[in-house]
């Protein structure tokens, strides 16, 4: 996975507000890279998953929670640091398997040294559309993006329900997120697993060559209706 790549043509061709996020969940401390901040050592107090992801794609940081690091159930229960019968408000269909991970890693795309599970982008609707649209393969494409609307937890959507659906996931920001994680009214996330990196990417070369683009290109090479008012007043004969 070329990450360069990746994070060129992402920054071509969706131009995020915010640095596109690396995620890995990390079976030890092995995975860990050696420059990485962790919220108990570091900070001196636990935050949420949805607070990991705001550091990195706002500040840069990398970030790693294990589950001394974490406080909200949500996130607890995403990465499987809390039993499905903990209570919250993630569903067990966005549950990583209990005891198997032991960091929850972001860091942003064009410093990342890892290679990554999941992509993580914030953008408006017009840039997530252009992802979708490449995620699919195009007019006429046969790929597959689901679309998670619950409103609740979207951390479960971004870090378990990519990772276990091994597909491309179109999310509304959870409450959550936007209270503590700054995810601001316009922004929604699409997320794509390592194994469809390749071909989103592809897909928004060739759906750009073929007159796709973000920004958007607006109709507006022809004469305009004005109103009466705006016109310029014609001669009289």
């Amino acid at each position: 996975m070329d990450l360069t790549k990746i994070s060129d043509a992402l920054n071509q061709y969706i131009r995020p507000q915010t640095f596109p996020v690396a995620l890995k969940l990390c079976q030890s401390d092995d995975e860990l890279p050696e420059r990485v901040r962790m919220p108990m050592r570091d900070l001196g107090y636990q935050i949420a998953l949805c607070q990991a992801t705001a550091l990195t794609r706002r500040f840069g940081w990398t970030m790693a929670l294990g589950k001394e690091d974490q406080c909200c159930i949500g996130g607890a229960r995403t990465m499987g640091f809390e039993s499905a019968g903990a209570g919250g408000p993630v569903g067990e269909d966005k549950q990583l398997e209990p005891g198997k991970y032991k960091y929850h890693l972001t860091a942003s795309l064009e410093r990342t040294d890892f290679e990554p599970d999941v992509i993580v982008i914030y953008g408006n609707s017009a840039q997530i559309m252009r992802l979708v649209q490449s995620a699919i393969g195009g007019p006429g494409g046969q790929g597959t993006v689901n679309a998670v609307a619950t409103g609740f937890g979207d951390c479960g959507d971004i870090a378990a329900r990519t990772v276990l659906s091994d597909e491309c996931q179109f999310i509304l920001p959870s409450g959550g997120d936007r209270i503590f994680g700054s995810t601001q009214d316009h922004e929604v996330i699409f997320t794509i697993p390592k194994s469809k990196v390749e071909a989103v990417v592809e897909g928004l070369e060739n759906t750009h060559k073929i007159g796709f683009r973000y920004p958007v290109i607006t109709d507006i090479r022809h004469r305009p209706n004005l109103p009466p008012f705006l016109e310029i007043p014609k001669k009289a004969e």
